[in-house]
């Protein structure tokens, strides 16, 4: 038996494309996270060694990571993770708020029963981890409680779009969660998910709009404590 040469071929390349967006994801958390802070200096080996991989795929991860100017290289130093920058973060509010209130006026008229039970049992995850101080955990579950919602206006896939634009703003609403607590943002949370079961299109969306503007006043806050982290100038 034969095999199509390629197949051959495009193995490899398929392997290398895998092992790179496993970096990807990997690294990019890690900063989203802040369990790389910014400033923390990243070395090509020892992330190779930590993933167990090559350093290749580390390479390429860390170009795609400074063209969303997560990363920097400072020469002679090396590459460094970048401080979070403001201007990303009233862009990726600007997007995330505009695609989120366009997808709750839609999910007014489309929202099931199933689908508010959903999103409460969503928020009652939220809680047990809120107990638990588990603010990793909350942060999971609060990515899930915004896709179910983008998720019953019919344009779920849209998700992936806010997502990809929020780095920066995410990185801060870690840190904001020290300020806000866990419990106010629950809170806000059951008011939309009720106000949405009430078929309230205008409550949903005030609350909406609240909720989602809440980080600037935490990053305001967080700034005054650690400047360092934050710049207006990505060149700086």
């Amino acid at each position: 038996m034969t095999m199509d040469s390629g197949a051959l071929r495009a193995r490899p390349a398929a392997t290398r494309r895998n092992a790179r967006t496993h970096a990807l994801e990997i690294i990019r958390q890690k900063i989203i996270t802040l369990e790389l802070a910014p400033g923390a200096r990243l070395s090509e080996n020892e992330l190779a060694g930590q993933l167990g991989l090559s350093r290749t795929p580390i390479r390429e991860s860390l170009i795609l990571l400074a063209e969303e100017q997560l990363v920097f290289v400072v020469p002679q130093v090396g590459t460094l993770v970048a401080p979070i920058l403001l201007s990303e973060i009233e862009t990726a509010q600007f997007v995330r708020e505009s695609l989120e209130l366009a997808a709750l006026s839609e999910s007014v008229a489309r929202a099931t029963p199933d689908d508010i039970a959903e999103l409460n049992a969503i928020i009652d995850a939220q809680r047990i981890a809120d107990s638990r101080k588990t603010q990793a955990g909350f942060f999971t579950l609060d990515e899930e409680f915004h896709a179910t919602l983008m998720g019953i206006s019919g344009h779920g896939s849209a998700w992936r779009t806010v997502a990809q634009a929020k780095a920066h703003l995410d990185r801060a609403r870690h840190l904001s969660l020290s300020f806000t607590g866990m419990s106010v943002l629950i809170d806000q949370h059951q008011v939309i998910t009720d106000s949405l079961a009430a078929g309230n299109g205008d409550a949903a969306a005030s609350a909406m709009r609240e909720h989602l503007r809440r980080v600037f006043n935490d990053i305001a806050a967080v700034r005054q404590t650690n400047p360092e982290l934050f710049t207006l100038d990505p060149s700086q």
